[in-house]
């Protein structure tokens, strides 16, 4: 009797083994539950830098509307007239216009005067048509032009002194108004104005230089 109860009787520590395997595998599974959490939290916070990222680039560089660029580049002399002797000249030329667009959308533009000076008085003009410049591109429009000194006083002794020296110094200068266009939505007004001063060669009828603010 004493043997057979011997037998039947099972020792309670194999219940507390199985108790501690649950609890094991409960820390394991709570354990990787925690560092999915982690990656799913890094994921998330690096998500939302970059989308900030990309919102400043779009918002700093796309959307940023630049002024676009209005120049005059050497003139092509076709003729040109001087007399020392009653300071004067008269001369006709091709302007090559170039209007620079910086953005991210298509500048429109319109009409635009180009006024050539002598000493601030307008001597002559050119008349830039409305169009357009492609985004990230450079329009390039020659114009034919004249100058003469007909609106300058006779005695004009800065004219005199220029031609005893071989050079007619002009500025070229005009005001350009248009539309930069975002997005084929959004549009946004921007000026740009051309102020070039150049120095024409009596002798050879070219170009010297040509600097523009």
């Amino acid at each position: 009797m004493a043997e057979k109860m011997q037998q039947d009787y099972q020792p309670p520590e194999s219940n507390g083994y199985q108790r501690n395997d649950r609890e094991a595998q409960w820390s394991i599974d709570e354990e990787e539950k925690r560092k999915k959490r982690i990656k799913w939290a890094i994921y998330i916070a690096a998500f939302t830098v970059f989308q900030v990222m990309v919102l400043l680039v779009f918002g700093l560089v796309i959307m940023k509307v630049n002024a676009p660029k209005f120049r005059v580049g050497e003139l092509q002399i076709q003729t040109l007239a001087t007399n020392q002797a009653a300071p004067s000249f008269d001369m006709s030329f091709i302007a090559p216009i170039r209007i620079k667009n910086p953005n991210f959308g298509p500048y429109k533009f319109d009409q635009t005067t180009v006024d050539f000076t002598y000493g601030g008085v307008v001597v002559g003009q050119v008349a830039v048509p409305k169009s357009k410049v492609n985004f990230k591109s450079t329009k390039k429009i020659d114009l034919e032009g004249a100058v003469n000194s007909t609106a300058l006083l006779a005695a004009n002794s800065g004219l005199a002194t220029e031609l005893n020296n071989g050079v007619i110094t002009l500025r070229s200068q005009g005001t350009m108004n248009g539309k930069v266009t975002l997005m084929l939505m959004f549009k946004k007004k921007k000026s740009t104005q051309m102020d070039c001063a150049m120095v024409i060669s009596v002798v050879s009828k070219t170009i010297m230089s040509v600097e523009c603010k």
